[in-house]
């Protein structure tokens, strides 16, 4: 059944794969807070920020916070925040990245590509090359670090990685989305910073890919899905909606949320959906998977509204916000692993992967195993 409103889809085409994912990988910092430890951390008394931080779906997160002193609240400047992006993410980067490997029997001598993703720091070089300094991998790889893009870069990069796989058959590409959020925190008493502040947290996971030339068949068969078709949409006219700005009062950037986010995002998912499936001719209840980006309750409320899906159809999305909260580019990949780990999948499923970010952008994969 067709939702009304909505044009009857061509006839479903058999759509050949781009790429193939092999194996996934995540990885976060050792220490985890609750909610409430991060208020208390930081002394945090408004009942209007205790709120905000204790209502929003999220139980504990992943965050390298530093030690509150004897005499008032934890304070990091600029030049230590943007130290912990760098140390921090090449540590959990590395981690990703050796967790993805190790899932598809993978050596890192054999990447022939990598491309990096962050949001939370400037690091010039980027972290392909650190990446591959640290973890021996061949000084031949190409690489490409996409920087800045925010919350919805993870699928922009996968659509780069997924170009250069189809380009060149049986070689192997890997993706690492490394996420220091804690790099990004401004703690200023405002209700717009304890948004961001109750929202995000450190993460990194990676994707190895292959395309579907003769060397890899054998690793596409066995591996996860494939990657076969992208779509792309940008709200201008919410373009200041999410965005980094400078704070001359703090001396640090810092990651800004607008409240409409969520109404955003859902007036304008449904039409980028359906962009996605009538081009292949699919309607949404052919599609069996919904990996959805971790951005937030009320975002993920808006998105299954509009999609008329179900909290079971998000239940990977949700369990990585109650657990690590919003893990920006990366926490679509966290859903995947968990959606893969519980075995539910059959041959010739559909589903779709879908992130949002600044711009405001929607993005999103179809993908079959």
């Amino acid at each position: 059944m067709r939702w009304a409103g909505s044009a009857e889809p061509a006839p479903r085409r058999v759509l050949p794969p781009l790429a193939t994912i092999l194996g996934v990988g995540t990885a976060v910092p050792a220490t985890s807070y609750t909610q409430e430890e991060v208020l208390d951390l930081f002394r945090v008394t408004d009942p209007r920020i205790r709120g905000v931080f204790l209502n929003g779906g999220i139980e504990r997160r992943n965050l390298c916070l530093p030690s509150r002193p004897a005499d008032g609240t934890p304070h990091e400047t600029q030049d230590e925040l943007l130290r912990k992006h760098r140390t921090v993410g090449l540590e959990i980067g590395r981690q990703a990245i050796e967790a993805c490997l190790a899932s598809c029997g993978r050596t890192l001598a054999e990447i022939e590509y990598l491309c990096c993703v962050s949001s939370t720091g400037l690091l010039t070089p980027g972290f392909s090359a650190h990446l591959i300094k640290e973890l021996g991998i061949p000084h031949t790889c190409s690489r490409l670090d996409v920087v800045g893009m925010g919350c919805n870069a993870g699928l922009n990069a996968l659509a780069a990685v997924t170009g250069w796989s189809h380009a060149h058959p049986g070689k192997l590409a890997l993706m690492v989305c490394i996420e220091v959020c804690s790099a990004m925190y401004v703690f200023d008493g405002s209700i717009n910073t304890a948004v961001v502040n109750s929202l995000f947290g450190d993460g990194a996971a990676a994707l190895a890919l292959t395309s579907h030339g003769d060397a890899a068949a054998g690793d596409a068969a066995a591996g996860g899905p494939h990657l076969l078709r992208f779509s792309s949409c940008i709200i201008p006219d919410a373009i200041d909606a999410m965005r980094i700005d400078w704070s001359e009062v703090h001396g640090k950037f810092s990651f800004a949320l607008e409240p409409e986010v969520p109404y955003v995002v859902g007036a304008s998912a449904e039409g980028a959906l359906d962009r996605l499936l009538d081009g292949a001719g699919l309607r949404r209840s052919d599609i069996a998977h919904w990996l959805v980006h971790s951005g937030g309750r009320k975002v993920v409320d808006a998105v299954r509204v509009n999609f008329r899906i179900s909290r079971h159809d998000v239940r990977h999305t949700l369990g990585v916000l109650r657990d690590h909260g919003n893990l920006s580019s990366g926490s679509f990949l966290f859903s995947y692993e968990r959606l893969a780990r519980e075995g539910c999948v059959a041959p010739g499923d559909l589903g779709v992967m879908m992130t949002m970010g600044p711009g405001s952008t929607i993005e999103m994969a179809l993908v079959q195993w």
